[in-house]
């Protein structure tokens, strides 16, 4: 292939890369209900994660005032702690000692209802969820593929890996690229078409 025929290659390699970024960005913050999305879904590994680390700090460290509150009265009046929300809202009696405990049963009630109806009330859209889920792994990891060409471009030839990211991935221009890099524009162009090919060699690589 001429060099002209590897540009327009990578040129549709970068298109494709930012093409990904708007979709995965779009499937990202479809809401499957009780403010979640499938971003935040697809992320939950890294949430349970962080919840294993909160239960062992002391609850001032991350609830405020208010949630401190709520806490100590769910403790006061709750004898277990069931794990499936239907049976969180069983749990959960109507009435305290005082009108103060009736407000915040009240709201913790309320707190755990609405995660029942969202999560009935979305039921039939489970399908469409997993496959959303599905296809945003999917882009994220092939964003990830060909962030890992321009890393491995980069570290084969200092440099070549950043100019395909800012001249054709960013579209910057060529004065833009070439003072990034701290070259002269010269220099930018004749490393142009070496770091075209050696980047769509490291795609070709990767595929296969």
């Amino acid at each position: 292939m001429d060099n002209k025929q590897v540009e327009s290659l990578v040129r549709d390699a970068a298109r494709r890369y930012r093409s990904i970024g708007v979709q995965a960005k779009a499937l990202g913050n479809y809401s499957i209900g009780g403010g979640m999305t499938v971003s935040r879904l697809n992320q939950e590994d890294q949430l349970q994660d962080l919840h294993k680390r909160l239960r062992s700090m002391p609850s001032y460290m991350y609830l405020n005032a208010h949630e401190q509150k709520l806490e100590t009265v769910a403790h006061a009046y709750l004898d277990k702690y069931p794990s499936g929300t239907k049976a969180q809202l069983a749990a959960i009696p109507k009435k305290g000692a005082d009108l103060e405990d009736d407000r915040l049963l009240r709201e913790l009630r309320s707190k755990v209802e609405k995660v029942v109806e969202a999560r009935a009330g979305r039921q039939g859209d489970y399908d469409a969820v997993l496959e959303r889920m599905a296809k945003l792994q999917a882009l994220l990891e092939e964003k990830e593929q060909t962030d890992e060409a321009v890393r491995l471009v980069e570290e084969e030839r200092e440099g070549f890996g950043r100019l395909i990211r800012l001249y054709y991935m960013e579209q910057r221009t060529a004065d833009s690229a070439a003072m990034s890099l701290c070259v002269s524009r010269p220099t930018f162009f004749r490393w142009k078409p070496q770091a075209a090919r050696m980047f769509l060699r490291v795609l070709e690589w990767q595929r296969g």
